[in-house]
C-alpha cells in the first residue's frame, strides 16, 4: 500500500483532534496562567497537527502541569476524546510474522503489549514489524469507535489491513455503513486515509541545526536518516540528546511546531520537491488527456486528493492499462518468490513465479475482502457487483480470486494482475445474484469491463491457485529470496549481497544501502550516487533533467537534458511509427526515437540473396571472414579483425593489432611523478570523450574502513578494499575473494573476444568465460551463418543436464543461461558522458546496475558489447551445477528485466544509463524432462565455469 511500510506514525491513531481545542483553548489553558512553562506547553497543543508528538506531549505534560491542577486536566481530558480508551487485546499480533528474526517473531507472539518487545526486536532492523503494529493500533483506535456495530467495524478494518491504497469503494463504504454510527471513527478514518502520502523523516533535517548541543546535532541526523516511524524518532531525540521536548527549546519547537515544515530559502531547497518523479515518469503512458493530466496531478502536486479520482476513472480503464501498468512497478514492483502466508496458503512455495504484493498485510486482506464480499456485494468504484453467498457457492474459487487481487501476480508479458476473463464470467454466472443485478448487467458484460483479457500468460489462471504447489520445501531453498521481504529500513534500499563478508559467521545474504527517493512523495528508492533521468517540473513531455542521489537523502545536482521530440514520428517503409516504438526491417531490430529510425547492424541474408551472396555470408558484419586476427580498437573493444572494426566505423588509425587486455596501457607512463598508473581495462559505450584504458592514483591517505569490496592481489592474498590494496603496494589480480583455483593461471577466453588469465579475472570483469585456453576463433553473430571456425573448438559439456542453452553473439560454446540483446541509443550515452564531466560511460557501469535488478543470489549479470554493436547481458546460474529450479529462476529474472526495459518501466529505465535503451529481444534456457547426464565431466579448469561466476561473494553458495 502507498503508505504500509513508510512513516505511518500515530498521525491522528487515538483520533485527538487539534481543531476542538483550539475552541477550548481559553477554556482550557488559560487554567495555567500562574505558570508558565504549563501555559506554553498548553498552548502548544492547539497547534501541534503531528498526532505522534501530540502523544509525546500529552503524555509529558504532567512535567510541566502537576496533576493537582485538576481544573487544567479535567478540561483537556474533556476536548480530547479518546485520551483515555484503551486498545483490546494485543493489535500487534497479527505483524509478528513480519519479523525478520525468529526470536523476534517468537517475542512478539508472547507479548501483550509493544512495550513488552525488547532489543531481540530491533527498531533499526525490524522497521516493517514496528510499522505495522504502529498501523494496527491506528486502525484498532479509529475501529473501536463503531461500538456494537460489526458491519461498520469490519469495514472500518479493511482500510487499516489491506496492503494498498484504500480504494474509493472501501472509503465509501465506510462513509455508507458508519455514517450514522460514529462521527468519530469517519473522523479518525478521513485523517489516515487523507494522509497519502506521508512525509519523510528527513524533511525535518533542517530542526536538527537548531540543537544547542553538537552532539544532539549529530545523534539529531543519524535518527532521521536510519529511523522511520515519529514515535521511535521521538524516542530516540530523547534518549540521545538528553532532554525533554519543551516547545520553547528551538530544537523541540521546530519539531512540535508543525507537521509540515516551511519551505526552506530558494538556493537550499532539494530538486525535486514534493513530486513523485516516478509516477511522472508514466503519465506520458496515459492515452486520455484526462487520465494524462491526472496523472501529473497526483505525481506533481504532493498531498492532492486528486488520487482518489484517478482510481474512479482511470485504475479500471481498459485503455489506460499501459499507465496503470507503470504505476503498478513504481508502488509495487514485481519480485520472484512467495512464502509464509497464513490464509493464502496455495501462493507459497513458489519461487519462480512474479508477484506485486507477497506480505502479511495482503494475506490479511483477502481474508478480509472474504468477509465484505460475503455481505452479498462487491462494492467497485464505478459499480456494485451483487452475489449470491459466497461462502456456499464455488468458496475455494472466491478465496483464489479475494488472494490473487491482493498478492497480485504479474506476467513478464503482461505487468497487469487481472483475472482471466473465463473464469470471471464462470464465477459470476454460477454465483452472481442476477435478480440484483441492474438493467443490462450481464456476466459476460461485467467481466469485458473488470476481466477483459483471457490469454493466460497475460492474466491470472485461477486454476493455478486453487491447489497448493507441487514443490516442497527442501527445493525452495534451491531459490532464496533475501530481499522478499525486505529486512531494511524504510530510506535504505535492499540489494543482495554479491560481495561476501569478510567475517563469514555473520555474513547476510543481504545489503542495506542508504537511497533517495525519487521525489518527496515518491516511494521508490534508487542507491546512493546514483544518477537519475527524471522529467522537469514544467517542461513539456520529452524534457528530463539528470540527478545524482545524494547524501542528504535526496535528488540534487539536477543538470537539464537536451529535449526530446516525443511527438516525432518515424516513416518507415510508408508506414508512420511513434517514438518509443519497436519494430523489425529484415533481422534488424528497431526503434523510432524522435524522429531517427534507430535499427541494429546484423549482416542480413534474405530470400532475394543469390547463391554467390549466400556462399560468402558469413554472418559477420560486412560478411567478413571469419578469421581471427584480433584488433583493439578506441573504445576499449577487441574486434576478431580489421576487416570488422572497418565495418563497424573504425577508422585505421582507431585500432592497433593485438587484443585490448593483452596490452600494457601504463607502458607510455601516462601518469605524473607523484601517481600510480594502474590498468583499468574498459569498453565504452559513449564516444564523445576519450576511452582510457589505466587509472592514475594516488597513495591514498586513509580507506574508508566501512566500505568492503574484497579484492585479491597478484600475490594470492586477499584485502578488503581495492584502497587498502593500492595502499599496501600490491597488483590488484581481481576483484573477489581470492581462489584456490585461480592461484594457477590457466588462460580463458571470454565471450568478447579477450583472453583472461584465470576464470576469476573474467568473471570481475563481469564477462562469462567462452571456452578454455586463449581466444583464437569467433563465433557467428547470425542465426544462420555456415559453420565458422568455432567447429575446431573443444566446447565444454552443459552445466546441467538436458539444458536448451544459448550462443551468444560472436561466442563459439552454448551456454546455460538467459540472454538479453539490448538496442541502445549512442547520442543519449553521449549526452549522458557530457553531463558527468565526459566520464564516458563503460559496459561495466551498465552491468553492474542491471546487477540490482537480480533479486536471486542463485543467478548473477554478465555481459559484453557485441561484434555488431547491441549489448548483450546474460542472466546465468552461479552454481557449479544449477538445478532446473535455479535456471528456471534466471530466466524467470531475465523475463522481468526485458519487459522492463520494452515497457520502459521508470523503475529500471529511469537510471543513468539505463535510460539510452530502446528495446530488448530475450532467449532463455530451458530443461529438457528427459535430460540426460554430460558425457564426461568437466576440464579442470572449467569446473569452475559457472560455479565461480560468484567469485566475488563465495559465502552467498552456503547461505
Amino acid at each position: 500500500m502507498r503508505v504500509c511500510f513508510q512513516i505511518i506514525s500515530f498521525l491522528f491513531a487515538l483520533n485527538f483532534h487539534c481543531q476542538p481545542l483550539r475552541a477550548q483553548d481559553p477554556a482550557c489553558c488559560h487554567h495555567a496562567a500562574e505558570f508558565s512553562s504549563c501555559k506554553e506547553a498548553c498552548d502548544q497543543l492547539a497547534t501541534i497537527k503531528s498526532e505522534s508528538r501530540l502523544k509525546h506531549l500529552l503524555q509529558r505534560l504532567p512535567s510541566y502541569c502537576p496533576e493537582s491542577m485538576n481544573e487544567l486536566w479535567m478540561c483537556i481530558n474533556s476536548t480530547l476524546p479518546g485520551v483515555s480508551r484503551k486498545s483490546d487485546g494485543w493489535v500487534g499480533l497479527g505483524c509478528c510474522e513480519l519479523a525478520i528474526s525468529a526470536e523476534c517473531r517468537r517475542e512478539c507472539r508472547q507479548a501483550s503489549s509493544k512495550n513488552d518487545l525488547t532489543k531481540v526486536c530491533k527498531k533499526t532492523s525490524e522497521n516493517s514489524l514496528y510499522n505495522c503494529i504502529t498501523k494496527n493500533e491506528m486502525g484498532s483506535t479509529c475501529c473501536s469507535y463503531a461500538g456494537r456495530h460489526t458491519t461498520c467495524r469490519e469495514y472500518c478494518q479493511a482500510i487499516f489491513r489491506t496492503d494498498s491504497t484504500p480504494t474509493v469503494s472501501q472509503i465509501n463504504a465506510v462513509k455508507e455503513y458508519c455514517q450514522s454510527h460514529s462521527a468519530q471513527l469517519l473522523s479518525c478514518v478521513s485523517n489516515f486515509t487523507k494522509s497519502y502520502p506521508i512525509r519523510s523523516p528527513l524533511d525535518s533535517l533542517y530542526c536538527c541545526d537548531r540543537a544547542e548541543a553538537t552532539h544532539c546535532q549529530v545523534a539529531c541526523r543519524r535518527i532521521l536518516r536510519t529511523m522511520s516511524t515519529e514515535h521511535e524518532i521521538m524516542e530516540g531525540l530523547i534518549e540521545e540528546c538528553g532532554s525533554q521536548p519543551l516547545p520553547q527549546e528551538p530544537m523541540w519547537q521546530c519539531f512540535l511546531g508543525s507537521a509540515h515544515p516551511p519551505s526552506p530559502p530558494q538556493e537550499e531547497t532539494p530538486h525535486p520537491a514534493k513530486m513523485d518523479c516516478a509516477k511522472l515518469h508514466c503519465c506520458s503512458k496515459a492515452n486520455t488527456s484526462l487520465c494524462r493530466d491526472m496523472c501529473q496531478e497526483i505525481s506533481t502536486n504532493w498531498g492532492s486528493q486528486t488520487w482518489q479520482d484517478f482510481d474512479q476513472l482511470c485504475e479500471y480503464n481498459p485503455v489506460e492499462t499501459e499507465l496503470i501498468n507503470c504505476l503498478a512497478d513504481v508502488r509495487e514492483p514485481c519480485q520472484l518468490g512467495c512464502k509464509g502466508l497464513t490464509y493464502c496458503t496455495n501462493f507459497n512455495n513458489r519461487p519462480t513465479e512474479l508477484f506485486r504484493s507477497c506480505n502479511v498485510q495482503s494475506d490479511q486482506g483477502a481474508m478480509n475482502d472474504i468477509k465484505l464480499w460475503s455481505n452479498g456485494t462487491i462494492k467497485m468504484p464505478f459499480m456494485n457487483i451483487p452475489v449470491l453467498d459466497i461462502r456456499k457457492c464455488l468458496p475455494d474459487m472466491w478465496k483464489a480470486v479475494a488472494c490473487s487481487l491482493q498478492i497480485k501476480p504479474c506476467h513478464s508479458k503482461f505487468r497487469g494482475s487481472v483475472i482471466c476473463k473465463s473464469d470471471c464470467v464462470d464465477i459470476l454466472t454460477q454465483c452472481g445474484d442476477r435478480k440484483r443485478f441492474h438493467e443490462g448487467q450481464t456476466p459476460e458484460r461485467i467481466c469485458e469491463l473488470l476481466s477483459p483479457i483471457d490469454d493466460p500468460e497475460r492474466c491470472i489462471p485461477l486454476h493455478r491457485y486453487l491447489t497448493p504447489s507441487s514443490l516442497g520445501n527442501n527445493i525452495v531453498e534451491e531459490v532464496i529470496h533475501p530481499c522478499n521481504p525486505n529486512p531494511c529500513p524504510s530510506n535504505h534500499l535492499c540489494q543482495v549481497n554479491r560481495k561476501g563478508c569478510l567475517d563469514e559467521l555473520n555474513c547476510q545474504p543481504y545489503l542495506c544501502v542508504p537511497g533517495c527517493k525519487l521525489g518527496e512523495a515518491s516511494e521508490f528508492l534508487v542507491q546512493l550516487d546514483a544518477r537519475i533521468q527524471v522529467p522537469t517540473r514544467t517542461g513539456p513531455a520529452g524534457c528530463y533533467e539528470v540527478c545524482s542521489c545524494g547524501p542528504s537523502g535526496r535528488l540534487e545536482n539536477c543538470v537539464e537534458m537536451p529535449c526530446v521530440d516525443t511527438n516525432k514520428p518515424c516513416i518507415v517503409g510508408g508506414q508512420r511509427k511513434n517514438h518509443g516504438t519497436s519494430f523489425r526491417i529484415d533481422c534488424h531490430t528497431c526503434s523510432c526515437f524522435a524522429g531517427n529510425t534507430i535499427c541494429s547492424t546484423r549482416e542480413c541474408l534474405g530470400f532475394g540473396n543469390s547463391d554467390e551472396d549466400r556462399r560468402h555470408f558469413t554472418g559477420l558484419p560486412c560478411s567478413c571472414p571469419d578469421r581471427f586476427i584480433p584488433v583493439c580498437a578506441s573504445n576499449g573493444r577487441t574486434y576478431p579483425s580489421a576487416c570488422v572494426a572497418r565495418c563497424i566505423g573504425f577508422k585505421d588509425h582507431q585500432f592497433v593489432f593485438g587484443q585490448c587486455h593483452l596490452s600494457n596501457p601504463c607502458a607510455s607512463k601516462p601518469c605524473q611523478r607523484n601517481q600510480r598508473c594502474i590498468p583499468k581495462y574498459r569498453v565504452c559505450l559513449s564516444d564523445s570523450s576519450d576511452c582510457p584504458q589505466y587509472e592514475c592514483v594516488g597513495r591514498p591517505a586513509a580507506c574508508d574502513k566501512n566500505s568492503v569490496e574484497p579484492a585479491c592481489d597478484t600475490d594470492g592474498l586477499v584485502h578488503p578494499s581495492l584502497c587498502q590494496l593500492q595502499q599496501a603496494g600490491k597488483t590488484l589480480a581481481y576483484m573477489g575473494h581470492c581462489q584456490d583455483a585461480c592461484r594457477k593461471q590457466q588462460q580463458v577466453c571470454g565471450h568478447n573476444g579477450e583472453t583472461y588469465n584465470t576464470v576469476c579475472d573474467a568473471f570481475s570483469d563481469r564477462v562469462a568465460v567462452d571456452y578454455e585456453g586463449p581466444c583464437h576463433a569467433v563465433g557467428a553473430v547470425s542465426d544462420v551463418a555456415p559453420d565458422s571456425a568455432c567447429s575446431l573448438i573443444p566446447c565444454p559439456p552443459l552445466s546441467t543436464p538436458g539444458c536448451h542453452p544459448v550462443t551468444p553473439p560472436g561466442a563459439c560454446c552454448p551456454i546455460c543461461a538467459s540472454m538479453l540483446q539490448i538496442l541502445w541509443n549512442k547520442e543519449q550515452m553521449n549526452t549522458f558522458s557530457k553531463l558527468n564531466k565526459n566520464q564516458p560511460v563503460t559496459v561495466h557501469d551498465v552491468l553492474q546496475i542491471l546487477r540490482l535488478h537480480v533479486s536471486v543470489p542463485q543467478c548473477d549479470v554478465f555481459g559484453y558489447l557485441s561484434i555488431d554493436h547491441e549489448l548483450v547481458v546474460l542472466i546465468a546460474p552461479v552454481d557449479q551445477q544449477p538445478t532446473p529450479l535455479q535456471i528456471e529462476a534466471c530466466s524467470k529474472e531475465a523475463e522481468k528485466i526485458d519487459s522492463l526495459i520494452n515497457y520502459a518501466s521508470p523503475t529500471l529505465v529511469s537510471q543513468v544509463p539505463l535510460s539510452a535503451f530502446l528495446t530488448s529481444e530475450i532467449k532463455t534456457s530451458s530443461i529438457h524432462s528427459s535430460g540426460v547426464a554430460p558425457s564426461s565431466p568437466l576440464p579442470p579448469g572449467l569446473c569452475f565455469l559457472l560455479g565461480l561466476l560468484v567469485a566475488a561473494a563465495p559465502g552467498l553458495r552456503q547461505l
